[in-house]
This record gives structure tokens, C-alpha cells and sequence, in this order.
């Protein structure tokens, strides 16, 4: 871990939230790179090759990660509980494979995201770090309180759920590890419906294409329906799995 550089970097974080242009001059960081996405012929979800596969393969330790996350939390939170506004996502709790597997592709340009990058790159934390930090975020209890939808046709929004969520993202909203699909109970209702109206839209690169075939024909009332719904899902206490 280059700590001259994660200093520099804490100093970024600090000013990004008042003043974007400001933080752009405190010193020059990396750029992010573009790798084929979604929009690319022969898009493959989730090959499971190069620094992901190596960073599965490692054994995250949850204490390094801890310290490694320092970089993390300007953004984050020093808890990984991210904000209600939808900018930042929780983090606790959440499956390491779904961690490794998101981390690695902003990292490789697969999603894009040229603010996290410079936090994230190899120039700051390594294969290893991306692991333990991983491990670290997932034993993180996941808190009740969070971004909540408005309420609205919750009947309704269950239907679909059921119709074309359940199969991936489960019951109550759990993910699947093994399968690299999130876990969606805990997150904030306005980051959930900025990331579902981008994967509809085509605008995650690095989206599940099978799930954006299910939303395609989603309607922005559809879509913020069923994510009122998500937003509305109980955390669950017991074990991760």
C-alpha cells in the first residue's frame, strides 16, 4: 500500500463532497482505464479470469482489511453504511465475492467510476488488500436503519419482485455468494434505483445481462416501485451466507 499516496488521496476525499474542482488539483492521480463492457460483442458477465479470480483464490483477513479500508471511508463511512442520497452505497455486509467481483472491474475500466479509481487502483491498494478488505466489509453486521423508498403500490411492486427478482436475489433479498448477486435488503432506496435505472438504460458497463433482460421493459414507475419494495425488505441478523 503506497502511504504516501493514500494520504494524498484522504486529502481528495476530503474536499470531493464541497468541491469537485478543487479536489481536481491537489494532485495529479491515476486515470481510470476502459475495458469492453456490456456494449462490447462477446460481453462475458463474469468470466472469472485475471485479478478477480486471484483475488477469490486469496484468503482475505478481516482485521488487514480494517486497516486497509481507511481509504475507504471518506466515501463510505467509517461503518461502510454510505449515505442515504444514493451517491455512496452500504457496504456492510455485503458478500465478499459481490465485493471482489465490483471492486476488480472499476479497477480493470470494466464499471465506470473515475471518482472511486484513484481510491481503488493498484497504485494504492493490492490483490491481496482487495481481498482482505472484502472479508472485512462482509462481517460487518448489516443495520436495520437505512434509505427507505416514499411507499407507494407495494402489492404491485411484490408481484414483480417475485416475477423477476426472486430467482437471482432471493426471498428476501439476500443474494447469492456463491453466484455473485448481491445482497439488496439494507442498501439505500436511491442508490438501489440509480444503479437499476443505469443497468436498464445500458449504462453499467459491467451489468448482469440477464438482469438487464428482465428490467428492460420496466417503466421508471415500475422500476422505482420495485425498488421501494427492496428498500423495504427486513435485514435478516443470522448468518451470512
Amino acid at each position: 500500500m503506497n502511504r504516501y499516496l493514500i494520504l494524498t488521496l484522504l486529502l481528495i476525499a476530503s474536499s470531493i463532497h464541497a468541491d469537485d474542482e478543487t479536489a481536481s488539483h491537489v494532485t495529479d492521480v491515476p486515470e481510470q482505464p476502459y475495458a469492453p463492457g456490456i456494449e462490447s460483442p462477446g460481453y462475458i458477465w463474469n468470466d472469472l479470469k485475471g485479478e478477480e479470480l486471484l483475488a477469490l483464490r486469496a484468503k482475505g483477513d478481516a482485521t488487514r482489511g480494517k486497516a486497509a479500508f481507511i481509504v475507504c471511508e471518506g466515501c463510505h463511512g467509517s461503518q461502510a453504511l454510505g449515505d442515504e442520497a444514493g451517491f455512496y452505497p452500504r457496504l456492510a455486509g455485503q458478500h465478499a465475492s459481490v465485493l471482489i467481483k465490483q471492486l476488480t472491474d472499476v479497477r480493470e475500466g470494466r464499471r465506470d467510476n473515475p471518482k472511486m479509481y484513484p481510491f481503488a487502483s493498484r497504485h494504492v491498494i493490492t490483490t491481496q488488500e482487495v481481498a482482505d478488505i472484502a472479508a472485512y466489509l462482509h462481517s460487518l453486521p448489516v443495520p436495520e436503519s437505512h434509505g427507505q423508498g416514499p411507499g407507494g403500490d407495494l402489492d404491485q411492486a411484490a408481484k414483480l419482485y417475485r416475477k423477476d427478482c426472486r430467482v437471482c436475489h432471493k426471498t428476501h433479498g439476500e443474494g447469492d455468494a456463491e453466484k455473485f448477486y448481491p445482497r439488496l435488503n439494507g442498501q439505500h432506496y436511491r442508490y438501489l434505483l440509480r444503479q437499476a435505472l443505469d443497468i436498464r438504460d445500458g449504462v453499467r458497463r459491467n451489468a448482469n445481462p440477464d438482469m438487464v433482460e428482465a428490467i428492460k421493459p420496466y417503466s421508471d414507475d415500475e422500476i422505482e416501485q420495485v425498488i421501494d419494495y427492496i428498500s423495504r425488505m427486513p435485514v435478516e441478523t443470522g448468518s451470512k451466507k
